[in-house]
């Protein structure tokens, strides 16, 4: 539905380069049908499918904690993004930085991506509306 788009909208911008250098690649096979048959190809659609499919799963969790929390507010789902967003992302967070060194332009982009993934779709979910029984 419109909130597991959501999701993919929002990691578009991280998830656009990957794809831009493989379609990239695709233009410059031989055919089409050697692309569709290559390794990348399969690659490319089998994270696309992950990634919709892990979009909708996070979107029924975010959708199902601001039902069983009464969130009624824009407020209260920033407050309960911002929550999933330290639980889910803060241990890769300091081993992007403490462990590997990434760099800090690099290491702001995920957070970003991730605030966005988190914090926008509750307050999104939050604007869109949620069902609060399946039945109505």
């Amino acid at each position: 539905g419109i909130n597991a788009e959501y999701g993919q909208v929002s990691s578009a911008a991280v998830l656009a380069p990957l794809f831009g250098d493989t379609y990239h690649r695709a233009k410059a096979a031989d055919s089409k049908e050697e692309f569709i048959k290559s390794k990348e190809a399969a690659t490319a659609a089998a994270s696309w499918g992950s990634s919709i499919v892990g979009s909708a799963i996070q979107t029924y969790g975010v959708a199902a904690l601001i039902n069983s929390t009464g969130t009624l507010s824009y407020k209260g789902a920033a407050y309960l993004g911002s929550l999933i967003f330290f639980a889910t992302y803060s241990p890769s967070l300091v081993s992007a930085l403490v462990v590997e060194n990434r760099p800090i332009d690099t290491v702001a982009v995920g957070v970003l991506s991730r605030v966005f993934e988190t914090v926008g779709l509750s307050v999104f979910l939050t604007y869109w509306g949620t069902r609060t029984n399946p039945f109505d």
